[in-house]
């Protein structure tokens, strides 16, 4: 069936459902589970924003804020597969357009499904499936399964 399964993952509820969906999927195929998170680089026009400064006073710029909440998101997803018996699981986390990196990853790792949620944290959002969901179904070379 499945060998390489790849499940984005930002913290929200859709991507916890599918997590719990790629993690069934997983071991039941015996399959490689990788969790990819991805976080949007910030231009230096966001970064001179007011709620940027936020994150310097803090110590560190934005895109160091961005990364670590990322990589909080990918440890805690890889923690919960291998709680539940997934023998082999990666984490991964990437800086770009979600959508696009998505599946870029994908391919990249030879992954031949992809478990998403329908809606995650971005701020815009379709009437049926959330804006990078839609575009990772129709961008994809591998099955996708909308969560």
């Amino acid at each position: 069936m499945f060998q390489r399964i790849l499940v984005p993952y930002d913290g929200s509820n859709g991507a916890e459902r599918a997590l719990i969906k790629a993690v069934e999927l997983a071991k039941l195929c015996g399959a490689q589970l990788t969790v990819l998170t991805v976080y949007r680089h910030h231009s230096m026009l966001e970064a001179s924003l007011s709620m940027v400064r936020g994150a310097a006073e803090i110590g560190g710029s934005l895109d160091e804020a961005m990364r670590g909440t990322a990589r909080d998101a990918a440890d805690y997803a890889k923690s919960h597969a291998k709680d539940a018996g997934v023998e082999k699981v990666s984490a991964f986390i990437k800086a770009g357009p979600p959508a696009r990196t998505i599946v870029a990853f994908a391919k990249e790792k030879g992954c031949d499904l992809i478990v998403l949620g329908s809606r995650g944290l971005g701020a815009t959002e379709g009437y049926l499936l959330g804006s990078v969901s839609h575009k990772v179904t129709g961008l994809a070379t591998c099955p996708v399964m909308v969560v």
